[in-house]
């Protein structure tokens, strides 16, 4: 299973989210949560927030850049502020955060471990040892910002945490997982991916053995011999191994407008058909929302991937911004009437199954399972320019709103 699950770079993007999406992201990404707690378990969940592909579906489907460092922070904020206010119903709790916020990690878990008889030490220490890991054992130029821990009332955890590189201006975001981790210090690392930035310090490599013993030892070391010996191991080579040993890492690329060529446009044609060309009054009839539109149909199919999709379909982020867009404006203006539908919908299927009626919650499900077997049946390609021009169009109506709205 997964151990440090992988990571992704992105670039950096500076900003602020602005509070009318900030608001609906926590709405909407705390259903979708709770979606995943009624289906599957508190593992699942973990488990898909320990995986970089799912992680960037799940940003770009609320409504964030599809590809900037700020998916990371901005969705882990969200989730934090949704989770913990139903913490003891969810038995999910996310700690830390940015800068100094990630400080307050350590006291917040300890604060955990009182109230549900977890071990807080070796909490603790998990949560210190991939700042350490990811900080200073694998030197690859990215400096630690923001760590988030999540943890359950079952003692599994996962940790999403990102780095900066002033120098190439991208971020890198790492995810680990307690799910079978044997060692903090000799590959913990199930697959790490990227651009070959050259040779890098990796004291994590097994062939880094017994370097790690010498550094331990320089501890008893006098200043003046242990600089002698740090120069000396800084001086050996120790290369991280870029080959793809999982698709699971993700490396953006540097254009911020999302193209033809960073969506699967079968996939994507897909979820149109669903939307438009399927017979949606029944989806109508059984989420019982009167005149529930093909647009919002779009949107929630692919709410539904995103609960109920399997790995495989991750490998394209982007495609789930055709949800409801991004707050830069690409591929086209967050539609908050759409949005806003999304929230209310899966809300109410989400009630409704907390009192045992699963109909609107399977209704959803189906979605993801219709778009599934148009692509498997048909050649549905989507045409790229026309569904831009299409959203573009309507946005005025659908209430399209960027952050540049509000300058």
């Amino acid at each position: 299973m997964l151990k440090r699950s992988g990571y992704a770079d992105l670039p950096l993007h500076t900003g602020v989210v602005p509070k009318w999406l900030a608001d609906r992201m926590k709405l909407l990404g705390t259903e979708i949560i709770e979606a995943l707690l009624i289906n599957y378990g508190k593992k699942e969940v973990l488990t898909r927030l320990s995986d970089p592909l799912w992680f960037q579906s799940l940003g770009a489907v609320l409504g964030m850049d599809w590809h900037s460092s700020g998916i990371t922070t901005s969705v882990m904020y969200a989730l934090k502020r949704g989770i913990n206010e139903r913490a003891r119903e969810f038995g999910l709790c996310i700690c830390g955060g940015r800068g100094k916020y990630s400080r307050k990690t350590p006291d917040e878990l300890l604060y955990l471990a009182d109230a549900t008889g977890l071990d807080g030490t070796s909490l603790v220490n998990a949560s210190r040892l991939t700042a350490k890991v990811d900080g200073n054992a694998v030197q690859d130029g990215f400096q630690l910002y923001m760590h988030n821990f999540v943890l359950s009332d079952q003692g599994d955890w996962v940790v999403v945490q990102q780095g900066m590189n002033t120098a190439t201006r991208t971020a890198r975001r790492y995810h680990w997982s307690s799910e079978n981790l044997r060692s903090f210090v000799e590959e913990p690392h199930s697959g790490v991916t990227g651009e070959n930035q050259g040779k890098i310090l990796n004291l994590t490599d097994s062939a880094a053995k017994e370097t790690r013993g010498s550094i331990l030892s320089l501890t008893q070391e006098n200043p003046d011999k242990m600089m002698k010996e740090i120069a000396k191991i800084s001086n050996e080579e120790y290369a991280l191994t870029f080959e793809l040993r999982n698709d699971r890492n993700l490396r953006m690329p540097a254009h911020h407008d999302v193209r033809a060529e960073d969506v699967d446009l079968k996939r994507l044609g897909s979820v149109l058909a669903t939307a438009y060309e399927s017979n949606n009054q029944d989806f109508e009839s059984l989420l019982l929302t009167p005149g529930l539109g093909p647009r919002t149909l779009q949107s929630l199919t692919l709410v539904s991937e995103v609960i109920y999709g399997t790995p495989s379909r991750f490998t394209d982020p982007a495609r789930f911004s055709f949800a409801h867009g991004g707050k830069d404006g690409h591929p086209f203006p967050v539609p908050l009437k759409i949005y806003d539908e999304s929230i209310r919908v899966l809300g109410d299927a989400i009630e409704k199954s907390r009192l045992g009626y699963n109909d609107k919650s399977e209704c959803i499900r189906r979605l993801n399972a219709t778009a599934r077997q148009i692509e498997a049946n048909c050649e549905p390609l989507a045409d790229f320019e026309a569904t831009i021009a299409h959203e573009k169009a309507h946005s005025k109506e659908w209430g399209g709103r960027t952050c540049m709205d509000d300058v």
